[in-house]
């Protein structure tokens, strides 16, 4: 692997580990813990909550399998490992991750253009997985591999929202509904056209 690469993966690393572990913390299930004590008339509907345990629970577990799936070791040395780990990377998202965040993005309240990113992500996520997985059962590799990077580029925003919040909030009004909506697309926009840039190159 390049020096690049190693870079890349270590800062992957960095910032995925903290965050998964924080959405972790929430296996406590109480409903008036960190994040959720903001969202009492959400979780009054009976909607949001077992939404919210679904994509958040789930999508830690995704975002740390998918570091060990990019690594092509993964593949050559360990591929009953890599097999297994991608029926929970794709179970995970499909009946979990994706769903539950379809659902909440009816309760984020931050009007209709950060409605419609999250929608559109969440469907292009739950599209692009479940295509990784039908072509992989097609025996296609070359095809799965290709949409299984589309599919982490858009698991990936979850770490690239949070960077955007954290350095807007230095300069940026976030309460406003067009700059959240901004970062709303900014967060996975630009990690699907990097990650098409990445496909075709190696093409």
């Amino acid at each position: 692997m390049s020096l690049g690469k190693r870079i890349a993966f270590a800062l992957l690393i960095i910032l995925a580990v903290p965050l998964a572990m924080n959405a972790f913390s929430y296996i406590n299930f109480d409903a008036d813990y960190g994040f959720l004590k903001l969202k009492e008339q959400a979780i009054a509907t009976g909607w949001y909550l077992p939404a919210y345990y679904a994509h958040v629970l789930a999508a830690a577990f995704i975002l740390l399998i998918g570091i060990f799936q990019l690594l092509p070791a993964s593949r050559k040395r360990w591929p009953l490992w890599h097999r297994a780990l991608g029926k929970v990377y794709v179970g995970g998202i499909l009946f979990f991750s994706a769903p539950g965040g379809m659902v909440m993005s009816f309760f984020i309240n931050r009007g209709p253009w950060v409605l419609s990113s999250f929608i559109a992500q969440c469907s292009l996520w739950f599209v692009f997985t479940y295509l990784a997985y039908y072509y992989i059962r097609q025996g296609n590799v070359k095809a799965h591999e290709q949409w299984m990077l589309r599919s982490y580029a858009l698991t990936l925003a979850a770490i690239t929202l949070r960077v955007y919040v954290f350095f807007s909030s230095w300069s940026v009004d976030l309460s406003q509904p067009m700059a959240y909506a901004t970062i709303a697309w900014l967060s996975w926009v630009p990690n699907l056209l990097v990650c098409e840039v990445w496909i075709r190159r190696k093409n």
